[in-house]
């Protein structure tokens, strides 16, 4: 055995111990689905940007760095930028009335808001964008197993989804809290330290600069579409509501969200320039996605080899988790407590919530076999969320005049259009214009 392959099953029994060690207070569905409401700015904070900085924002950030030099920013800035909508305006509005009637999910709020119907409906699709992006993660678990140890993508995939569905199946948001904290450490060290010696190993800036100028860039219309897609996604995302739900009062939230946003919009930078750096260093490699796992294996001296291995693991497991919170919390509340069993008692609810936990990862990792890559695998869900629940949430909080059966043609047109079109752009308008033509 590796000395890399230790340090990622030493790391991964730390996270399931500290997970088992949580769940002790997990008494109730409350501290399972929204950490008992008492998670303070730093921990919502570190939360949200555990869950921010996955795969998409390391793995495929890089890629896009590789293949597209700076513009590769808007990946992360983008989410930056809806992170800082969310905690100034939807956030402290939502969370307020959230705490008022004891909501848990997003569902609750568009049932409380429209009704039965129209939590359906945005729970079936949020089912289907969940696990995509649960798939995308997952991919991104197995190719750093596939370079580390030379693991098939499918036993990286499984292993993935054994590791996360332990941990957040005992503890919930309020295990994945305590646990993204020690990953949001490991990742943002490592991160740090792997910029400035990567640019030493490729010899620096003016070594950098003619791949930097032989790189094309996203233009404008990729960057407009990037950005059309996860400005939205992440105002509006229900996997960030439901764990700024579990803020204790309304100053956490505009604090511990605007942390994150500013988190974001820095470390928006250090993928694109190690995208950069494995350009120069690596022109020919058969998958873009392969440029992180290679600079920090073949750049990095061992020591910080080993860190952001750890880093980039942390970085893939703790987004993992978040999209698990947010599968299993809607399949036990807006399907099970709802549709299937309204008489459910708290225990019961407990239970639905670990095992559609479990549920949800097993059919991720059987997802993530089939799906080919991380990007296409984010743009589904992020589009879904976007496009889908955008004008639903955002109207529906500011304004009583739309209905539920306006709210369910909007989702159904702005779906629609999007798949026609190909354009997430056209479908958000439309969903908007039909929210609040009078």
């Amino acid at each position: 055995m590796n000395l890399q392959l230790t340090i990622l099953i030493l790391y991964s029994a730390l996270f399931i111990a500290i997970g088992f060690f949580i769940s002790r207070k997990v008494r109730k569905a409350d501290d399972f689905l929204v950490a008992g409401r008492r998670l303070g700015p730093g921990l919502l904070a570190t939360t949200f940007l555990a869950a921010n900085i996955g795969a998409g924002s390391t793995v495929g950030a890089t890629g896009l760095g590789y293949a597209f030099g700076w513009s590769a920013w808007w990946w992360v800035g983008s989410a930056g930028i809806g992170s800082f909508i969310l905690a100034n305006t939807v956030g402290p509005k939502i969370w307020s009335l959230a705490a008022k009637n004891g909501w848990r999910t997003v569902g609750d709020f568009l049932d409380h808001r429209y009704n039965r119907s129209v939590r359906g409906l945005i729970a079936i699709l949020l089912w289907m964008g969940a696990l995509m992006i649960l798939a995308g993660q997952l991919i991104a678990i197995s190719q750093i197993l596939e370079i580390v140890v030379g693991l098939p993508k499918w036993q990286g995939c499984l292993i993935g989804g054994i590791v996360v569905s332990s941990y957040f199946a005992a503890g919930g948001l309020l295990g994945s809290a305590w646990v993204n904290l020690i990953q949001f450490t490991v990742k943002f060290t490592g991160f740090v330290l792997a910029v400035p010696f990567g640019l030493a190993a490729a010899g620096g800036w003016h070594a950098l600069e003619p791949t930097m100028e032989a790189l094309p860039g996203l233009g404008a219309r990729g960057i407009l579409s990037y950005a059309s897609i996860l400005v939205p996604s992440f105002i509006i995302s229900p996997g960030l509501i439901q764990k700024l739900y579990g803020a204790r009062d309304e100053r956490t939230v505009r604090e511990g969200v605007n942390w994150n946003a500013a988190g974001l919009l820095l470390f928006a930078f250090a993928p694109a320039i190690l995208g950069i750096i494995a350009r120069a260093q690596y022109p020919n490699l058969s998958n873009r996605e392969l440029a992180l796992p290679m600079v920090m294996t073949k750049l990095m001296p061992p020591w910080l080899g080993l860190l952001t291995l750890a880093a980039v693991f942390s970085a893939e497991i703790s987004a993992s988790d978040a999209i698990l919170f947010m599968l299993s919390s809607s399949l036990s509340v807006d399907l099970y407590k709802t549709f299937l069993r309204p008489a459910a008692s708290d225990r019961d609810l407990l239970f639905a919530g670990r095992v559609a936990a479990v549920a949800g990862a097993s059919l991720g990792v059987l997802l993530a076999m089939a799906l080919p890559s991380i990007i296409s695998a984010l743009q589904i869900f992020y589009t879904l969320m976007a496009v889908a629940l955008s004008a639903p949430l955002i109207v529906g909080l500011y304004s009583r005049r739309p209905t539920a059966a306006r709210a369910i043609v909007a989702i159904i047109i702005s779906v629609g259009l999007t798949a026609a079109t190909g354009s997430s752009v056209i479908g958000i308008l439309a969903a908007f214009v039909i929210m609040i033509t009078p």
